[in-house]
């Protein structure tokens, strides 16, 4: 009758033990690390050549949603927002790239006001950590922005280098439900300071009028004007809740609206 022989016991010295668990400590910790940071991604080959600012008119924004019931406009929002800042063609995304609220904690009075949400249903937080998801972690493969912190750090600084409403103001033209404009007569205050590979969007409101709700810019890697690579909008996920269209050009040719914010009634500022 033939019998199994257990394996001898192999007993380590508290020396060798101690050391093999601290090895599997530091691997524990370095796996954490890429995780939480999303190292893998920082040796990816970037597809992408051009990176879409996009900002945001809360006056007519509420006009692009699909609920506008939904829409809300924070008593501290009087001015541009910021929409996003979205690689175009980017291939190089990370999903598992997460962002904790720590990354951007430093940041988030700064965010709250330039960066706010304006839907009832998602908070600020939900709202940044979507734009990392979805565009922050396809732009990281640029060593600029290979974190959460340095990718809002520079939306932030774009938003104040395009100062939108200070131009505008400047040169006479303001938030009105009475006055219409024309493309041509802000192209000639906005082309100066965004050079020619910028985008007006308007979306129609329920009296069928032409509203002015966000601004696109488009920026070469290394943040310069007027990157004229053949690429298209990134694709924009769909999800539960109001879905914000993508808009369309303002025809050049017909007038559209450049209606002012009215925090207590955002999605009929001007009835």
């Amino acid at each position: 009758m033939c019998c199994s022989v257990a394996p001898p016991l192999v007993t380590l010295s508290p020396v060798i033990f101690f050391l093999l668990l601290a090895d599997t400590s530091v691997m524990q910790e370095e796996l954490w690390e890429d995780y939480k940071y999303g190292r893998q991604g920082l040796g990816m080959n970037c597809t992408w050549k051009c990176i879409l600012f996009t900002m945001q008119w809360p006056g007519g924004f509420c006009e692009s949603l699909y609920n506008e019931t939904l829409c809300r406009i924070p008593e501290t929002v009087n001015n541009w927002t910021i929409h996003g800042l979205w690689p175009l063609h980017a291939l190089d995304c990370c999903g598992c790239w997460h962002m904790f609220h720590s990354d951007i904690q430093d940041l988030e009075a700064e965010l709250t006001e330039y960066w706010p949400s304006l839907l009832k249903t998602k908070s600020p937080f939900q709202f940044w950590k979507e734009e990392w998801r979805k565009h922050g972690s396809c732009a990281a493969c640029v060593e600029g922005f290979n974190s959460p912190l340095k990718y809002f750090q520079i939306c932030l600084k774009l938003r104040h280098q395009f100062d939108i409403h200070r131009l505008l103001e400047a040169a006479g033209i303001s938030p009105s439900c009475e006055r219409p404009y024309k493309v041509a007569e802000v192209q000639r205050v906005l082309s100066p300071h965004l050079g020619d590979r910028y985008e007006i969007q308007c979306v129609k409101d329920h009296m069928d009028r032409q509203v002015w709700f966000q601004l696109k810019v488009r920026l070469h890697r290394n943040l310069t004007l007027g990157c004229d690579h053949h690429d298209g909008d990134p694709v924009v996920e769909s999800g539960p809740g109001p879905r914000p269209s993508s808009g369309h050009p303002c025809p050049p040719d017909a007038p559209f609206f450049y209606f002012p914010i009215n925090h207590q009634q955002p999605q009929r500022p001007c009835g």
